[in-house]
């Protein structure tokens, strides 16, 4: 706590990793709340996992029974909304619905000075007659005015929060932590829009609790921070789950443009009379046809047929020139000019946009209209002018329509490099914390982060080692080529089946995809191994299969480290007692993946990044997650097991494929490296000393 207050009095940034249940969350809330009070700060804390949102508000709780703060939880619109419309189409009707009640204060206002001037002509006051005639003229116009805005669109939650004293809601807002879900269900009784009464609380607050699109978004964040009345050199940011911004970014960064939207924009233009409609046709009916004809070139014979309801990628990039979407763009395209037919689209497309707003505020829509051609013209711009920059991977796609069976395509240009996006962010506020189990190697984060000089620290699993058993079982390592292999199989089998028997309660089974977790799943199924087995998969209800395994004190869960259970879930105490990582989880070798790779081996050059920043260390983030799922307090006590010849010492002579070397120091020095029959004695061994059988312990 001293080091990050420290940091945050130089406007450092910090890095900071603390073992799974450690205190990490107080750790950095205290200081940085303590450093807002003194400097009128307000601190940002988000993250992308909803358990941790909870533990957010729990940790905002307790510290608001000893010091007065003032917090709030926030959400977006679409999970607070009381009428269902989105984003938008919300701000059309905030909008007409605020001009409508400011229209109604201005009548009365103008009714009560017609009322005093009326009295003064009664009393022969000079000059009061024409000053009547002034105001009931005007009065007479605005009720005309307002006449015709009783039929366009406007939202009786909002104008609620308008019209009547909301200063109920705010005591009561402050008077504890309160979620989205608290929120709704008071706006809702009252009838009033929580999320606008959110929006207006939030100014000058001492904590938000938020989600990473909230930060990561460059528009949503500039939105966020005029909620908070706050400059940005006003904001501490901490991210908590801190290994996650990364994608998270290259999430919010990456920009697709979907062959519907691009055939909704022609038929748009279709019915427009304007002299910039044939420009804005002419480039936009070149990229779709240029998007047809890429996807139905690169699908191979017989790919066609194995494309699915999910987007399904394919090549488009070429190593020495532009991708062969832009090529076919650039030779179908004829006219004046691709930049200048793009910006008269764009400046139609606004238009347009625009009119489509003032027919929803008149009523005349019964919805708020998206431009189509505004969409696709500031795609195509940007595809021309970034896809060819480092760290932009031009990319296409194609799926199936469930309705009609027929392929559509997509474009996307794809954000390899996520500095791109978190460097502006780091740049502009005042400091940020970013907290995890996992953020070594710090100089990687860095990196990849675009952070600079930041304050380093981390913690290891402080909690009594005697408690706790790491096994890196020599199990042939799991390549591709080898998970096939039967004897593998079997000899992964064999050892799970002793895993699961020598367990004195519930056991985390972890694989590097939902596909591999359920084929031990049905290896291990009824062969008498005295143990509930449960499957967790992309198509089953997660949460809910977690909270019957954990309701138990005899099962193993069988899912992919690639799942939501890997991480920012706790298995306390009973909840598990063994945890077991079966191969090494690295991430499907994609276009994406290697193009990953590429970016980052140009933008680092002499690093070995491509392998290192894109492949190995997330890989190896997801390990020591999983292993954090059990372990989560000083007395709890546990076994964990890596299965894989790659974390033993035997992987010395693997090369980059070995990765055992790629753990912290302190933890890599704990594995006990143990052939895959003799993992049951030191289970056996481990869980006696800590008398957890119920009973006589299982015999080898």
């Amino acid at each position: 706590m001293s080091r990050i207050a420290e940091a945050l009095d130089e406007e450092r940034n910090v890095l900071l990793e603390g073992a799974p249940g450690t205190g990490k969350t107080l750790s950095a809330l205290v200081p940085a709340l303590e450093h807002a009070r003194e400097t009128d700060k307000t601190v940002v804390i988000t993250t992308n996992v909803h358990q941790q949102m909870r533990q957010f508000v729990a940790d905002a709780r307790a510290i608001t029974r000893t010091e007065p703060i003032r917090a709030v939880v926030f959400k977006g619109k679409a999970s607070m909304c009381h009428i269902d419309v989105d984003y938008r189409e919300c701000q059309t009707l905030r909008d007409t619905t605020r001009d409508l009640v400011e229209k109604r204060e201005e009548m009365e206002e103008l009714r009560d000075r017609a009322d005093t001037l009326l009295d003064d002509m009664r009393e022969g006051g000079q000059g009061a007659g024409d000053a009547y005639q002034a105001v009931t003229d005007e009065l007479d116009a605005l009720e005309s005015e307002v006449e015709g805005f009783e039929s366009t669109n406007v939202c009786d939650h909002y104008r609620a929060n308008l019209t009547r004293d909301t200063g109920a809601f705010f005591s009561w807002l402050f008077d504890d932590v309160r979620t989205p879900e608290d929120v709704y269900d008071y706006a809702d009784r009252e009838g009033l829009c929580g999320y606008e009464l959110l929006k207006e609380g939030m100014e000058g607050v001492d904590l938000v609790v938020c989600n990473y699109h909230h930060l990561l978004d460059p528009l949503i964040r500039e939105q966020f921070f005029r909620w908070l009345g706050r400059e940005p050199e006003d904001v501490i940011t901490v991210f908590d789950e801190a290994h996650n911004v990364e994608s998270a970014a290259r999430d919010h960064a990456t920009r697709t443009l979907t062959e519907n939207t691009l055939a909704s924009a022609l038929t748009e233009l279709e019915d427009v009379d304007d002299s910039r409609a044939a420009a804005a046709e002419n480039v936009l009916r070149a990229f779709h046809d240029a998007l047809c004809e890429t996807y139905d070139g690169a699908l191979a014979f017989g790919e066609r047929e194995q494309v699915g309801e999910n987007w399904y990628d394919l090549s488009v990039s070429n190593p020495d020139r532009r991708d062969d979407l832009t090529l076919s763009f650039l030779d179908r395209y004829e006219g004046r000019g691709i930049s200048t037919e793009v910006e008269l689209a764009l400046q139609l497309g606004e238009s347009l946009d625009e009119e489509y707003e003032e027919q929803y505020k008149r009523g005349e829509t019964t919805s708020r209209k998206e431009c189509q051609t505004l969409q696709a013209a500031a795609f195509v711009a940007t595809w021309m002018d970034e896809g060819g920059e480092l760290g932009q991977h031009p990319m296409c796609s194609v799926r199936r329509d469930s309705g009609t069976d027929e392929l559509y395509g997509r474009a996307e240009l794809y954000t390899c490099i996520p500095r791109e996006v978190t460097k502006e962010l780091f740049d502009e506020v005042s400091a940020t914390v970013l907290m995890s189990a996992t953020l070594r190697p710090f100089d990687v984060t860095q990196d990849v982060l675009g952070l600079d000089d930041p304050e380093t620290m981390a913690y290891g699993l402080a909690y009594p080692e005697a408690n706790r058993r790491t096994l890196a079982v020599d199990v042939p390592p799991l390549f591709s080529s080898e998970r096939s292999n039967p004897e593998t199989q079997a000899v992964v089998a064999d050892t799970l089946r002793d895993v699961l028997r020598f367990t004195p309660g519930n056991t985390l089974c972890f694989f590097p995809s939902y596909a591999e977790a359920e084929r031990y799943y049905e290896r291990l199924r009824g062969t008498g191994v005295g143990t509930d087995l449960w499957l967790d998969g992309s198509d089953v209800d997660t949460e809910a299969a977690r909270k019957e395994f954990v309701a138990g004190d005899d099962g193993a869960l069988f899912t992919s480290l690639w799942g939501t259970l890997s991480e920012g879930v706790s298995f306390d105490a009973d909840d598990a007692r063994t945890v077991a990582v079966v191969g090494v989880p690295y991430p499907h070798l994609s276009e994406r993946m290697e193009a990953v790779q590429d970016a980052y081996d140009r933008a680092y050059p002499g690093k070995e990044a491509g392998w290192r920043y894109g492949v190995e260390i997330p890989t190896i983030r997801k390990t020591r997650q999983a292993l954090g799922r059990v372990i989560r307090s000083p007395d709890d006590f546990g076994v964990r097991l890596l299965l894989d010849r790659r974390y033993t010492r035997e992987s010395r002579d693997m090369g980059r494929y070995g990765v055992r070397g790629s753990f912290p120091t302190e933890e890599r020095t704990e594995f006990v490296d143990v052939a895959p029959e003799k993992a049951k004695f030191a289970m056996l061994n481990f869980f006696t000393d800590h008398d957890a059988y119920a009973g006589d312990p299982p015999r080898p």
